[in-house]
This record gives C-alpha cells, sequence and structure tokens, in this order.
C-alpha cells in the first residue's frame, strides 16, 4: 500500500506533467500546417460561456480575448518565417454547437494543401542521424531546409537546370527536367551526395 506522502508527490507529478493541458480545458480544435519553414501546430481554445478565444501557435500564445459577448467571428494571425496569413472561422451549426475552419492565405485548409502541392516539394531525409526536410518553391525556385531559406546557386545544364546548396557537410542538387509532357511540367529531383531522394506526401 502507498503511503499518503508517495500518493501526493504522485499527484503533484502528474499535475506538473499535464499542467498546460489543464489550462487548455477549452480546446476545440487543432490544425497542423506545412509551409516551406517547417509544419506548425495551431491549436485554438473557445470558451462557450465566457466567450474566451485563445490561439496557439507551435505552443506559443497569439491571440487572448478573455470575455466576448459574440461566440462567432473570426480570429486572424500569422504563421511561420514567412508570415503567412491565417484565419479561424467560429460558426454557430445548431443550439451550443460550433463548428470551426482554419483558413491559410483566404483558402480552406484543404484547397491551401492541394495548391501547394502543386507549387512546392518536399522532401524529408537523415544525414548524419539527424533528420531533414527540404521544401523547394517552384515559383521562387526558394529552397527551405528546417525552416531556413537556404543560399543557392542555379546553373543550366544540358537537360535543364540545377540549383546547389548544402545541408551541413553535404553537398545536394535540386535537378529541373523538362517531362516532355505538358500536364506533367517540371520534374523536380533532389539529390544528396550522389544519392537520389524520394519525394514526401504531406
Amino acid at each position: 500500500m502507498a503511503s499518503r506522502e508517495e500518493i501526493t508527490v504522485y499527484e503533484d507529478e502528474v499535475r506538473s506533467r499535464y499542467s498546460h493541458l489543464e489550462k487548455m480545458t477549452d480546446l476545440v480544435a487543432v490544425w497542423e500546417v506545412a509551409l516551406s519553414d517547417g509544419v506548425h501546430k495551431i491549436e485554438f481554445e473557445h470558451g462557450t460561456t465566457s466567450g474566451k478565444r485563445v490561439v496557439y501557435v507551435d505552443g506559443k500564445e497569439e491571440i487572448r480575448k478573455e470575455w466576448m459577448f459574440k461566440l462567432v467571428g473570426k480570429e486572424t494571425f500569422t504563421v511561420g518565417a514567412a508570415k503567412t496569413k491565417a484565419t479561424i472561422n467560429i460558426d454557430a451549426v445548431s443550439g451550443f454547437a460550433y463548428e470551426y475552419t482554419l483558413e491559410i492565405n483566404g483558402k480552406s485548409l484543404k484547397k491551401y494543401m492541394e495548391n501547394r502541392s502543386k507549387t512546392t516539394n518536399t522532401w524529408v531525409l537523415s544525414l548524419g542521424g539527424m533528420d531533414y526536410r527540404v521544401v523547394l518553391e517552384k515559383d521562387t525556385m526558394d529552397v527551405w531546409c528546417n525552416g531556413q531559406k537556404m543560399e543557392t546557386a542555379g546553373e543550366f545544364v544540358e537537360d535543364g537546370t540545377e540549383t546547389h546548396f548544402s545541408v551541413g557537410d553535404h553537398s545536394c542538387c535540386i535537378k529541373a527536367v523538362s517531362s516532355g509532357k505538358r500536364k506533367e511540367g517540371i520534374i523536380h529531383t533532389l539529390i544528396v551526395d550522389d544519392r537520389e531522394i524520394p519525394e514526401a506526401v504531406e
């Protein structure tokens, strides 16, 4: 049988471990948004009695409104290094039920991610025990690695272009080659230390 002191210590341990969750009793929605500088977590608290609204981005409080008489509406804030515009819409569904939708740059999250898959390529790889997420923005040819915009050097080669950059002491190159098919357009391939990296699906 555990003594009362042991139980108290255990309860304190549990309480401190979950204290941030205890504060988030009004958590109603969590979204994960993949941007060029990383995958960002957006959490939203909505107190349907007090009208309280709290928005967290990657665990950091961005917006806090304690007393709101209007329970529906929207909250707008920015996400990530590029300060991408995000809006949470709060709509009444019926009675005391609410629906929460996230828009990124004015598009629903689903539409935004579908569009993003056309305008970016993402690769996830492991080098020397470290995980890296490399993102190419096709329209600007900007390359991001683990949240940092990389210094790149581009060159024209016989069958397309090559964008060179390095990650640690590894040489990386994104090759852009025409597929020869109009629908597919240009195919981008990441090569690290002469090894082709398969594209990730986010």
